[in-house]
């Protein structure tokens, strides 16, 4: 409920709308005579509310229903398509090629494009990841196509190429498409947020909880920025309404860490203890995509670097890029095996990727490697950067 209108949210309105369709496609979605637009609309429905609540387990649900559906329709483009884009969530991008190629409409489709070009991306084909974005764009230019080689441009350091692209994919959008644009404002809030310019970043931030009010990943953002200010009290009391509402352990080892930053040591080991029972529950049931995260959690929480080299190999098995590079890097790092840990991070550093954070650990290895006038050019050009780089952030 907004608190100034003493009305629904956007969020839960639209959430609420999700909601009554799944009542009442519950009991019919499977039953005989079977119906496969019934079936295929029941499943996106729980794929829909799983992904706007970011709740796993929703997503867990939505999974089973979106296999069901097709064990009884057989190869439909539009089930396999929702199957690919929760597979690539789940970081199950085996997965995904499988689902692309399941059904010939599909396989040819603008959208299965777009996703291979992000594929390419997670498995470090940067030139043809940008080619494909690039492709998408001038065949269907619209404001996801748009984002996706934003993002690779932010990543790979041209922030004012990713800025122009992200106005041009809001110029994209209606005025039906205001979850959408609040996305989107969101991605240019962490593109100043990333660079140092809080006022900035938080305008954007507002300006998405405007536009879509009650997202609880705007309020997750406007946190964080919080704590990359100081203001850790506004966001310890913003995290914890985010906690409450999303059952999410990468919530909880950032709350403990902003606990860890107050001085707050028991709360701190609490929500850090909170998130690694999760994240290992994650990976007993055979789940992937938390092994980024336990590469961090042992890397900077618990300072474990045998436990982080160990998550960072698993992870890099799956998506060998710049990002998994730099994190087994890092956790190399933290194992005392420091000219390996400068070859991996070189081997980040090779796919143009640039970013305070990369260049800031990067310049920590290679001091530690004996590389002093790279360590110290590393640390400066972090610094050139975000000079706030060292102040509070999330792992994303």
């Amino acid at each position: 409920m907004d608190s100034k209108t003493n009305k629904p949210t956007d969020f839960e309105v639209e959430l609420g709308r999700i909601g009554e369709e799944i009542s009442e496609l519950r009991d019919t979605a499977f039953a005989a005579p079977f119906d496969s637009e019934r079936a295929t609309r029941f499943a996106y429905r729980l794929y829909q509310r799983a992904s706007l609540t970011g709740d796993f387990a929703k997503l867990e649900i939505a999974e089973d229903a979106i296999g069901r559906a097709i064990a009884q329709v057989g190869n439909a483009a539009d089930l396999y398509f929702v199957k690919a884009n929760l597979d690539f969530k789940f970081h199950r991008l085996a997965d995904v090629k499988s689902d692309l190629d399941m059904d010939a409409g599909l396989r040819d489709s603008l959208q299965a494009r777009a996703i291979r070009a992000d594929l390419d991306f997670q498995e470090g084909r940067y030139d043809d990841a940008r080619a494909g974005y690039e492709a998408a764009i001038r065949d269907d230019r619209t404001w996801d196509n748009l984002a996706r080689l934003a993002y690779y441009k932010f990543k790979m350091g041209d922030s004012d190429g990713a800025e122009g692209l992200y106005a041009e994919a809001v110029d994209e959008l209606t005025a039906k498409e205001m979850r959408h644009y609040s996305w989107v404002e969101l991605q240019r809030g962490v593109l100043d947020l990333t660079s140092g310019r809080y006022e900035d970043a938080e305008a954007h931030y507002r300006r998405a909880e405007r536009a879509y009010s009650g997202h609880w990943q705007t309020a997750e953002h406007l946190a964080e920025l919080f704590g990359a200010q100081g203001k850790l009290e506004e966001a310890e009391a913003l995290y914890r309404k985010v906690v409450a509402r999303v059952p999410r352990p990468e919530l909880y080892q950032a709350l403990g860490e902003l606990y860890t930053l107050m001085g707050e040591r028991e709360q701190a080991e609490a929500w850090h203890e909170r998130a690694l029972t999760a994240y290992l529950d994650s990976a007993r049931r055979g789940r992937v995509h938390y092994y980024h995260h336990l590469v961090d959690f042992f890397a900077d929480v618990r300072e474990d670097g045998a436990e982080a080299v160990r998550w960072a190999r698993k992870d890099l098995e799956l998506r060998d890029n710049f990002s998994t590079q730099a994190a087994l890097a890092w956790a190399l790092y933290r194992a005392g095996q420091f000219d390996e840990a400068r070859a991996q991070v070189s081997k980040s550093l090779a796919s143009g990727a640039k970013g305070a954070h990369l260049f800031h650990q990067a310049g920590k290895i290679h001091l530690a490697a004996g590389s002093r006038d790279e360590g110290n050019r590393y640390l400066q050009a972090a610094a050139e950067i975000n000079p706030h780089h060292q102040s509070f952030h999330v792992h994303r």
